[in-house]
């Protein structure tokens, strides 16, 4: 729903456009398999997995079978594909169940079988299968621990990787020498097909040494075992080469640089210059925030890098080093510290969100910002280098009832920051 404000209601419509070329509705079709009768066996996971299966349903007349695994709230009717859904962004029970029945699934299927996987951001938690002799609330320890760090997704996926059954290629080792066809929509900075959701079709670059390495910079503790399975390569996962993932091809069907272009497009239907900063904009969120202030000063005041009206596109994924103890995600933080760097500089406004519909932890995708929003914060008492300092971006925004609120939008391309200079 557009907000009454017009200059929120335009940044809320580059929003939905970027959200709309991500619509697992329009992305699955053109990418499915010839339809010629052979059985065909569809897993999957992600914050998408279930609008993708719904998608797959709506165009696949063949036998049909399977089951994907989605978070809490995200899943979607399907008459023959199972929905079950999980707990993300620390791994549960229900996740570890639906992990080990699509293992069972694809394991002991021949050659003429076939696999469709669908792949989304946030499969990696979803997938909770660990590996023998790992414990799941030994895995949701350490996730836990890694996201409190401020450790960068990849390298949590490295690890994730080598404490798991299914993910780092071990789903389609598991499922030859049935054809592996997975079609993926990218969450990651740069597509990398081994790092959306841990790349459980894939081969794996990464190393069990390299996970213990992260383990150690991050300070998280492990057991002795665990320690020893890492070093002596216990634990490795399948790599590039292995000819259990020979028949395995993987699409990707939307990213979030597909995203911005869409938004971009929008905007300049609107008589708006759009300028797409990058689609892998990582490190902390506040510090961002401070770094993309500077650049929308630079157009409001001599136009450069791009005259007025311009509208910065970003994605990409930061991150939030948690010191504080309050309620946000690293969108809304963004906000605040592109906020109070901003100093209430005229003419600019801001939206910040997750394309999955949550930011972090809470009900909002993000937040918006406008010229007066720290003159308003005031008026209400609201001290933001305070509560961001508490990492609660969300009691700031929620304050001013600047929040966004879509609920789940069963996709997931990442975040989507829009800084539009008037």
């Amino acid at each position: 729903m557009l907000s009454g404000n017009p200059t929120d209601g335009l940044l809320r419509a580059l929003f939905g456009a970027g959200l709309a070329a991500a619509d697992p509705a329009i992305c699955i079709p053109p990418h499915l398999p010839p339809d010629d009768g052979r059985r065909l066996v569809v897993v999957g996971a992600g914050k998408a997995s279930a609008a993708m299966a719904a998608a797959v349903e709506a165009h696949w007349r063949g036998p049909l079978s399977g089951l994907v695994v989605t978070r809490y709230g995200h899943g979607v009717p399907c008459q023959r594909i199972e929905i079950v859904e999980a707990a993300h962004p620390v791994p549960d029970a229900a996740g570890e169940a639906a992990a080990a029945r699509i293992l069972a699934m694809v394991s002991g299927l021949a050659a003429d079988d076939s696999v469709l996987a669908l792949i989304s951001g946030g499969g990696s938690a979803l997938l909770a299968a660990p590996a023998e002799g790992v414990t799941l609330a030994e895995k949701r320890e350490i996730t836990r621990v890694l996201l409190r760090s401020g450790a960068a997704i990849g390298e949590i996926n490295c690890v994730r990787k080598h404490l798991s059954a299914i993910k780092g290629g071990r789903l389609a080792a598991a499922a030859w020498p049935a054809p592996v066809l997975t079609l993926a929509i990218s969450d990651v900075p740069g597509d990398d097909p081994a790092v959306i959701a841990s790349g459980p079709t894939v081969p794996d670059p990464t190393t069990a040494s390299q996970a213990l390495a992260v383990l150690d910079f991050h300070g998280v503790a492990v057991t002795p075992d665990l320690r020893r399975r890492l070093v002596v390569g216990e634990l490795e996962t399948p790599k590039p080469g292995d000819p259990r993932l020979a028949a395995s091809e993987y699409r990707l069907i939307a990213s979030p640089h597909q995203m911005l272009l869409a938004a971009a497009a929008e905007a300049q239907q609107r008589g708006i210059t759009p300028l797409i900063l990058g689609d892998a904009i990582e490190g902390e969120a506040r510090e961002a925030g401070k770094v993309l202030a500077g650049i929308a000063r630079a157009c409001g005041e001599h136009g450069f890098p791009a005259r007025p009206p311009c509208v910065l596109l970003s994605g990409g994924e930061t991150t939030v080093t948690v010191r504080g103890e309050g309620r946000g995600g690293r969108n809304t933080e963004f906000l605040l510290g592109l906020a109070l760097a901003l100093a209430g500089a005229p003419g600019i406004h801001a939206l910040a969100a997750d394309t999955d519909g949550i930011d972090g932890s809470e009900d909002n995708a993000g937040a918006l910002l406008r010229p007066d929003t720290l003159a308003r914060a005031r008026a209400a008492g609201l001290d933001g280098a305070a509560l961001l300092a508490a990492n609660d971006a969300w009691g700031f925004f929620a304050g001013l009832g600047d929040l966004v609120v879509t609920g789940p939008t069963l996709t997931n391309v990442n975040d989507f920051r829009a800084i539009l200079v008037e």
